[in-house]
């Protein structure tokens, strides 16, 4: 598929980039649609709760995994499982380890390319839905949900009828770069604000887990992702992991209809970092536009609204009405 030139454009009355981010984050938080809760049980003795937007059963069936730190009641959290709601269709919003609102059980927590995590709650859900599932993934969530659409291949057809990428941190060393700058630094300190105590509390059952002075002066994900996030997930160090991580290069072996939207100005991944046409494989859909932030795009006369990014993915969702049975049909 080939790229395609966006419709969004932000509003004039939010210029720049972090306005763009921040403004939606935390001045237009819809409500959120009645959810209902389910906590899963893991094979490893962790757990993880997932909170569903009910339906009918023939209903489509659109997960989202959010981003970091996130959870279901983040502001593009809420916005897109209300649209979902408001169709008469069907939700589930995963929280990754940690994010529901307990801590987990484990040494480990979450992280950008965790494709494993991915590929056990697409296992999970599959066999709750008539139709192959939708996929959205925002920043965080994105990453890894690419990566694991990448590792899979073809196989992920037979689970996932389309997907879409929000703000996805497809190159992690730019990425990490860009957030020890600037501005840049505020987001930072405010995702460390709640990932050092939750990291610190761990300790209590794994004294031996990482040192504990080097995490309390941690001021750049540099140092938070070298002490804890890479090695505890597998990862050599922090340079691995964010090459390792990245899921820019897993773009050329998606085969499953996949939108990945990044602004050009997201403060969170420079514009020079991300994928050029013909970087993807021919069922991915690059989508650049100049303006959005890091998953704001808002839109509408002030004070604004965040009716644009569902209505973008639900439309690309759309498109693709019966991609997997057809390419299933076709491989029989």
């Amino acid at each position: 598929m080939p790229s395609v030139r966006s419709t969004y454009r932000a509003p004039w009355w939010l210029p720049g980039r972090h306005l763009q981010t921040i403004y939606p984050a935390l001045a237009l938080r819809n409500h959120p649609p009645a959810y209902r809760r389910e906590r899963w049980e893991w094979p490893d003795g962790d757990f993880i709760d997932v909170d569903h937007v009910d339906g009918p059963s023939s209903a489509p069936l659109v997960v989202l995994f959010h981003g970091l730190e996130g959870n279901s009641r983040s502001h593009y959290a809420s916005a897109l499982m209300a649209a979902v709601a408001e169709r008469g269709w069907r939700g589930a919003v995963p929280h990754f380890r940690g994010c529901s609102g307990e801590p987990n059980r484990l040494p480990r927590a979450y992280h950008s390319g965790d494709a494993d995590e991915i590929d056990r709650i697409v296992a999970r859900l599959a066999p709750t839905a008539s139709t192959p599932l939708l996929l959205c993934g925002v920043s965080l969530g994105g990453n890894a949900m690419l990566k694991w659409l990448g590792r899979e291949g073809t196989d992920a057809r037979d689970h996932v009828r389309a997907a879409v990428a929000i703000s996805a941190p497809l190159d992690l060393n730019a990425a990490g770069a860009a957030l020890r700058h600037g501005f840049s630094r505020l987001y930072t300190a405010e995702f460390l604000r709640t990932l050092r105590p939750k990291t610190l509390a761990k300790l209590d059952r794994f004294p031996d887990l990482f040192d504990a002075a080097t995490m309390r002066e941690a001021r750049t994900f540099d140092v938070f992702d070298d002490i804890f996030t890479a090695p505890v997930h597998g990862y050599h160090d922090v340079t691995d992991y964010w090459t390792r991580a990245s899921s820019k290069l897993d773009l050329a072996a998606i085969a499953v209809p996949t939108l990945v939207l990044n602004a050009r100005n997201d403060p969170f991944l420079p514009a020079r970092a991300l994928p050029v046409p013909g970087m993807e494989a021919r069922s991915v859909v690059l989508e650049q536009p100049e303006t959005g932030g890091h998953a704001g795009f808002a839109s509408g006369r002030f004070p604004g609204h965040l009716g644009w990014l569902p209505r973008r993915i639900l439309a690309f969702f759309e498109e693709h009405p019966s991609a997997a049975t057809s390419d299933r049909r076709g491989s029989a």
